[in-house]
């Protein structure tokens, strides 16, 4: 069930005819959103300055109306409502006119009006009188604070109303280059109107509109599924920024590199592993004799102690001989305990 747009009556002299308003149409359109392809984000309508490409801010835009070539009259939001029309609940109808008087270039939008409030009566009354007269009403109404032209038409069991451009709206014949009225003024011969005319016969059908039908929009929506079934569909993503790049590299160039040592094996090491292998061994050897050789540990710490950090004076040379000497010693005595 479509939404009702509003509630009202049909103005028929002193007849009123409670009545619903309805959209008799649907839209069926194939719609496209605008995505940044990166990551799928919609991309929304952005409010530029057309001569600076800057952005404008919403306070600084304001409806302005061009009454000559980049000269306008600016109107503000207050002025524009108090000229807009009185939303009214009514149809009123002006006039009632053959129907074959009204070109479809005036139909604009269709609507339904149902009956309302136990007027299923009067709204039976005027439909089945505009059908034996073969009238159609015109009428004026508004709809959306919008003052609009409306035909009203007996259709079957219900009342259309579809709304009609304005005369100014439709452009006048005399300024496209048309072809003369007529056939000898068109210079068309007998025998070739009558071809057109056959022509014309055997092709024509019933109008059945349910016969023919949007095939681009049918074969979007066929992709579409098809796309869905097979899995083929995209969803918003984070956009990789230039500095989570450059981590992404560097975390594969470690990989590289943890691939490459791995690859050495039991090589070689590089002249800096060597020196740093010869430190750490050297620790460890001296740890390994700090735990079997108490004694050892005190020459160190008469070392630490006695030495000065300056490398002058009498007292730094006789403590470094002194150590040198208890060293000495205690080098011989572990070498003929051994």
């Amino acid at each position: 069930m479509p939404h009702m747009i509003w509630k009202g009556a049909i103005s028929f002299g002193l007849v009123h005819v409670p009545v619903q308003l309805y959209p008799a149409t649907q839209s069926e359109k194939v719609g496209f959103n605008l995505l940044d392809k990166r990551t799928i984000d919609p991309v929304g309508y952005k409010q530029i300055n057309k001569r600076t490409g800057k952005d404008v801010t919403r306070e600084n835009i304001v409806r302005g109306f061009e009454y000559e070539k980049d000269k306008y009259v600016v109107l503000s939001d207050d002025e524009i409502r108090a000229a807009n029309p009185e939303s009214t609940q009514t149809v009123d109808i002006l006039a009632f006119v053959d129907a074959a008087d009204i070109s479809f270039l005036y139909l604009d939008t269709p609507y339904f009006l149902t009956p309302d409030r136990k007027g299923e009566k009067v709204y039976a009354l005027l439909r089945e009188a505009m059908k034996s007269s073969g009238k159609i009403g015109v009428a004026s109404v508004v709809l959306h604070n919008k003052q609009h032209l409306a035909a009203l038409i007996p259709l079957g069991p219900v009342l259309a109303l579809n709304t009609l451009r304005w005369a100014a709206e439709v452009r006048d014949l005399d300024e496209f280059k048309l072809p003369p009225d007529g056939t000898k003024s068109a210079g068309v011969s007998a025998r070739e109107l009558d071809m057109a005319k056959k022509l014309i016969d055997d092709m024509s059908d019933p109008w059945d509109p349910s016969q023919y039908h949007d095939t681009f929009r049918d074969d979007i929506m066929a992709l579409v599924d098809k796309k869905v079934r097979a899995g083929k569909t995209e969803e918003i993503t984070e956009i990789e920024t230039p500095h989570e790049s450059r981590q992404s590299a560097d975390i594969l160039d470690l990989s590289d590199l943890l691939k490459r040592s791995l690859g050495r094996g039991k090589g070689k090491p590089a002249a800096g592993g060597r020196k740093r292998a010869s430190a750490e061994t050297e620790d460890a050897a001296d740890a390994d004799d700090d735990s079997e050789a108490p004694a050892r540990k005190k020459p160190r710490a008469a070392k630490a102690a006695s030495t000065p950090r300056g490398r002058s004076g009498g007292s730094g040379a006789s403590g470094r001989a002194s150590v040198k000497t208890a060293a000495t010693s205690t080098a011989r005595k572990r070498r003929a305990a051994a």
